[in-house]
């Protein structure tokens, strides 16, 4: 009778249908934020993200590890997980935008011009399509330019430079019809009183950016789903 049982509860499990699969990929925006989604879509999504062994917390402005980094750095790690057949999440997360837009102080050069975004995120589309892996945009959260340049010496950063590309990844995702979930607008809903440093939020604000971008995924999983 026990081994009955037992057979009986392999079996239940068997059967049950497994829950669709998100895969995370973002700066370290979202790498803050990603413990609280993973505990808001627990139920409803399997939660996996582009991870390490920590090195990336380490200093949160390299892009390492966990870290996405610009665009090109994300079209390149997705040259490498498409490349192996076990990598089939049901939807791809992602956001890229704040290290493309990086300037050196010195020659005000920017990481990754505004034709190349363009193009990568363009690349990275039509990568994911190929691979029927439907894929969720992320809008870049925002950049006060005193706060940031007084804060950073490394590098620069401005708000004019944030929203331009913002309006390019709008386009490239529009004309794809790609679901966008407009994080920028509503971080910048919660107050400038959320940052922690020249770009990072505090606790509750991760919590919100977390619950915001779970409340899309649920809203709008059946779509998303099918797209698949």
């Amino acid at each position: 009778m026990k081994y009955r049982i037992v057979l009986l509860f392999f079996l239940l499990i068997s059967a049950a249908p497994s829950l669709p699969r998100l895969y995370v990929i973002g700066d370290s925006i979202s790498m803050r934020y990603g413990p609280f989604l993973e505990k808001y879509v627990q139920g409803v999504w399997q939660y996996d993200r582009k991870s390490d062994d920590g090195q990336a917390a380490k200093n949160l402005d390299v892009p390492v590890g966990a870290n996405g980094g610009d665009s090109r750095m994300v079209l390149e790690f997705l040259k490498l997980k498409t490349a192996d057949k076990t990598f089939q999440p049901d939807v791809l997360l992602l956001n890229c935008g704040l290290h493309d837009i990086k300037r050196l102080p010195e020659t005000n050069a920017i990481q990754v011009d505004s034709a190349s975004y363009r193009k990568n995120l363009e690349a990275i589309y039509q990568l994911l399509k190929k691979h029927n892996i439907p894929l969720v945009w992320m809008r870049t959260t925002s950049v006060e330019d005193e706060r940031h340049n007084t804060r950073s010496k490394a590098f620069k950063r401005y708000a004019r430079d944030l929203d331009d590309y913002n309006r390019i990844a709008d386009e490239v995702m529009r004309k794809h019809a790609v679901p966008v979930i407009d994080l920028y607008t509503f971080t910048r809903s919660l107050g400038s009183e959320h940052f922690v440093d020249h770009v990072h939020y505090d606790e509750p604000a991760m919590q919100l950016q977390a619950a915001y971008l779970a409340g899309f995924l649920q809203a709008h999983r059946s779509l998303i789903l099918k797209r698949k």
